[in-house]
């Protein structure tokens, strides 16, 4: 009796966590703040490796959660700092730029 209550209890989790990640998943495609996007990635990574632990797969749960999540969302976070520094106009000039006002300035000092 104990491992059929046991069995339903895990059934009811997986299809949760199935039901979980699916919502997710088209919250994450359909949402327009990226932050909140990055975010929801993390999370989705998160949950991704737990459903490997349920599909008995270890070695795929710590890649998924080391990559996924850990390594992939902190590099989203870092480029999306540096796209609200480039909107603020806080960027760094290139040398094509700098050659450019170089050759402007000449030409209107002649």
């Amino acid at each position: 009796m104990d491992a059929i209550v046991i069995y339903s209890i895990l059934t009811l989790f997986d299809i949760t966590l199935v039901l979980t990640m699916l919502w997710l998943a088209w919250y994450l495609l359909s949402t327009e703040d990226i932050f909140k996007a990055v975010v929801l990635f993390i999370s989705f990574g998160l949950l991704m490796a737990l459903a490997w632990v349920r599909m008995r797969a270890p070695d795929v749960a710590l890649a998924e959660a080391a990559l996924g999540a850990g390594l992939t969302g902190p590099l989203f976070l870092s480029a999306l700092r540096r796209m609200n520094r480039t909107r603020k106009g806080e960027r760094r000039l290139d040398s094509n730029e700098n050659r450019g006002k170089d050759h402007n300035t000449e030409q209107e000092q002649a």
